[in-house]
């Protein structure tokens, strides 16, 4: 029998002779709010409409993202699949397992029907859309009008939270952020109105979070979800309290969901928790204060007024560092956000706002990190916790917070339910900050804080610092001004909510346009020069070793980012942060010593030439230019070197040993080892070895030939039957899942040399076949279609059963 599901039921606002009733929403209110979201992304975003690239050259995707997103979509649409190794970075690794962006989130099906820079850049756009609109959503759903809701959709789209994860290029947080509002939306419908199709909504929208895959914020998401969750089954909120078994099951079908939700990130996950242990990250961070790092300086705090206070972009001068993203709330959000805590025991959702200035309060300690001793807390209780940085990562939590703060204030605002007080005080604080920018106390206060290295981008920030106060400021006169037209009958309330959203889609405009840099598209920006097509007319597989020496004012992703993998050549480094951990060891990058350079590493490496920028290298010798110099695109003079050595893909020793990592890696790095004598497996290879080897043998004439090669499959001949006992090392960074067959049979397989791929050979045997293969892959790919269908079909039966219930 159908039975009576909880409504909202907010009781209308009171109002006096000085009050007046909000206007109503306009017809079509959907239509309105998405064209305001729409303009307003486009404010930003325009220059995509005439084919932009959006990033700049401190951006993820400039240095990494691109070449990461060309390489799977190029592969998609070639062989139907997705890559599953990487080769052209650190000594490959697997592609899925060490994560490469946003593979399988649904933004990989617009590169496969527009151009990738394209596509990224439309990802960015769309997303900052999403999220103005799945805000406005949700708000509507708890209970706000129209205008406020209007209000607090821009107050989170445009915020410098959200708007400004275009300048670093973190795709990943903006697709969760996005997501957030609508998860809340979700739950809201499920546990306060009863509607069974919003747990298969939900389930999915957690889903996509998981695929972002951004795990610290998909991990912040989900906590603050549960609380959330908590607070709807428990509180009594619209003045209607759940029975207690009702309140109950509804959490256990949001539990559900959420695991639904994680299953469809199998697919991703599954490789990755293969792959912990092999990664530099295992074991997590080294400690508390490499935990607490970018986190938010309590002295920064100011930016959410003033956002040229600690410098903004090359200007920052505080001690993170960097700085490539806006802390910068809005004047008139942080305006709208007090008058809602001002009128908190009148305000009919009162337990709503309750909720969300404690979940403000948590977000920001938890931002501030090692600043208090709050984040000992999460640091211990929270699973996952020891392996992530950058606390300051959960304040998307605290935007959608003061959007929400915002969205109540509005609604006083518009009601008249604002007191003379309360905006002067604003325009004594916005008044006093301007002076004291003016009489140079800012700048003071900012010296104070800064690094004494760094006090010349203080004094050179300090016009901007007087400026951005004074900007601040007009804003607060003009909330104010606003404010007074409308008590003074001046304008009608709906001329002024109108306003009121105007003025504030301005406002963060005028702030936030400055993170939205373009670039020309990508076939200019990684386009090709005679270095690279050189490169590329090697008959055999090799790396090149890019390095800058001559530093520039910007990265150039051809010397310290991966334009060479964009282009389709093996670097011997790159830009990742999660290659494999071994190799890391194995060239050095964790240790003083320069064994980059050493012949043995360049040897094991398969590193055929060198590009930098200089025209000689007195530093390193056994090398030849072989071109250059060529302007890049970045404006850098490049130049080849050839190294005077085989150094090839593959080669054959006469001799397998097995020892432990740790003499492996003594053994090959020492320059009287001839890698060419000896096989050197881990003790766990499971593989034929000599034992008790007093004397290596001399290494053999026995060559190879790649005849085939590509990610993951690769073809390998000999120039002469292999004698008895020999192995194969070839030059790829070995990780499970890599299967051999010699002359068509399986093939014993394992990690070699500290971090390559070793085969054993049998006696007579001629050729090679390396295929790579992701177990986890294949098993989380059934797991997360599995769990789609799930959801899908919880979706649809909700949607049938409610629509039974009504009729």
């Amino acid at each position: 029998m159908a039975q009576r599901r909880e409504r909202s039921s907010s009781p209308p606002a009171s109002t006096s002779a000085t009050e007046i009733a909000a206007p109503t929403a306009p017809r079509f209110a959907w239509g309105w709010a998405a064209l305001v979201y729409a303009l307003g992304t486009l404010s930003l975003g325009y220059p995509a409409l005439a084919g932009g690239f959006l990033v700049n050259p401190h951006s993820d995707q400039y240095i990494a993202g691109y070449a990461f997103r060309e390489f799977a979509a190029s592969t998609l649409r070639a062989t139907g699949h997705f890559p599953l190794w990487n080769p052209y970075l650190f000594g490959g690794m697997p592609y899925i397992a060490a994560m490469h962006g946003d593979i399988f989130y649904p933004t990989f099906l617009l590169r496969m029907i527009m151009p990738t820079d394209v596509a990224m850049t439309w990802g960015f756009v769309i997303h900052v859309f999403l999220s103005g609109l799945f805000t406005y959503g949700f708000l509507r759903a708890i209970g706000y009008g129209f205008y406020g809701s209007l209000v607090g959709g821009i107050a989170y789209m445009m915020s410098g939270q959200i708007a400004s994860y275009v300048s670093p290029g973190h795709d990943g947080k903006l697709f969760v952020s996005a997501l957030f509002p609508l998860a809340l939306w979700m739950l809201y419908r499920g546990i306060r109105q009863g509607r069974a199709w919003s747990w298969g909504a939900f389930a999915l929208v957690v889903g996509l979070c998981a695929l972002s895959p951004h795990p610290q914020l998909l991990q912040y998401l989900l906590l603050t979800c549960g609380a959330y969750a908590l607070f709807l089954a428990f509180a009594g909120v619209d003045g209607v309290k759940l029975p207690r078994n009702t309140a109950f099951a509804r959490l256990g079908l949001a539990l559900v969901a959420v695991l639904i939700g994680l299953a469809i990130g199998a697919v991703q996950y599954l490789p990755v928790r293969e792959y912990v242990q092999w990664s530099p990250r295992a074991g997590g961070l080294p400690d508390y204060t490499a935990a607490t790092s970018y986190a938010w300086p309590p002295e920064e705090l100011l930016n959410a007024y003033l956002p040229q206070f600690s410098g903004m972009l090359n200007s920052y001068w505080g001690r993170n560092g960097i700085h490539l993203h806006s802390d910068y709330a809005g004047v008139i959000v942080l305006v709208l956000a007090g008058l809602a805590l001002a009128g908190l025991r009148s305000d009919p959702h009162r337990k709503q706002v309750i909720f969300w200035s404690a979940a403000l309060l948590v977000s920001l300690l938890w931002s501030l990190g090692g600043a208090t001793p709050f984040y000992h807390i999460p640091y211990a209780l929270v699973p996952g916790t020891k392996f992530f940085r950058a606390p300051a990562t959960i304040f998307f939590v605290g935007t959608l917070a003061i959007a929400l703060l915002s969205c109540a204030g509005t609604e006083r605002f518009l009601r008249l339910q604002v007191t003379r007080r309360y905006m002067v005080g604003w325009l004594i604080f916005g008044g006093a900050i301007a002076v004291l920018a003016s009489l140079g106390g800012l700048t003071s206060i900012a010296e104070s804080f800064a690094d004494p290295r760094l006090t010349d981008r203080v004094d050179a920030n300090s016009r901007a610092l007087f400026l951005g106060a004074w900007r601040s400021f007009a804003f607060v006169i003009l909330v104010a001004a606003l404010w007074y037209f409308l008590a003074q009958k001046r304008i009608s309330t709906r001329a002024a909510a109108w306003s009121l959203a105007a003025l504030m889609v301005v406002d963060l405009w005028s702030i936030e346009r400055i993170y939205w840099m373009f670039s020309p598209p990508a076939k200019v920006v990684y386009a090709s020069n005679s270095i690279v097509e050189t490169l590329k007319r090697e008959p055999q597989p090799m790396r090149v070793f890019a390095f800058p020496v001559r530093q520039r004012h910007g990265p150039d992703p051809l010397l310290t980012g991966d334009g060479l993998m964009a282009l389709g050549v093996r670097n011997l480094l790159g830009y990742h942060g999660n290659q494999i951990g071994r190799f890391n060891e194995l060239v050095g990058l964790n240790s003083d010593d320069n064994r980059l350079f050493s012949p043995n590493v360049l040897q094991l490496t398969n590193t055929r030439y060198l590009l930098t920028n200089i025209p000689e290298l007195p530093f390193i010798g056994n090398t030849t230019r072989a071109g250059g110099p060529v302007v890049d695109v970045s404006g850098d003079s490049l130049y080849l070197f050839r190294v005077n050595a085989e150094n090839p893909y593959a080669w054959v020793t006469p001799v397998a040993v097995k020892a432990p990592d740790d003499q492996v890696l003594a053994t090959v790095l020492n320059p009287r080892f001839d890698v060419r004598r000896a096989a050197l497996f881990d003790t766990s290879a499971h593989v034929a070895s000599a034992e008790n080897v007093q004397v290596l043998p001399a290494p053999l004439g026995v060559t190879t030939t790649v005849k085939r090669y590509g990610p993951g499959s690769v073809s390998i001949d000999l120039s002469s039957p292999a004698p008895a006992g020999a192995s194969l090392l070839v030059s790829e960074n070995f990780y499970p899942g890599w299967l051999a067959t010699v002359d068509g049979k399986p093939a014993n397989i394992g990690r070699a040399d500290y971090s390559l791929i070793g085969v054993e050979l049998p006696q007579g045997a001629r050729s090679v076949e390396l295929r790579f293969t992701s177990p986890a892959y294949e098993r989380g790919k059934v797991i997360t279609w599995l769990a789609i269908v799930i959801g899908l079909l919880m979706l649809g039966a909700g949607i049938w059963r409610d629509r039974r219930v009504v009729a």
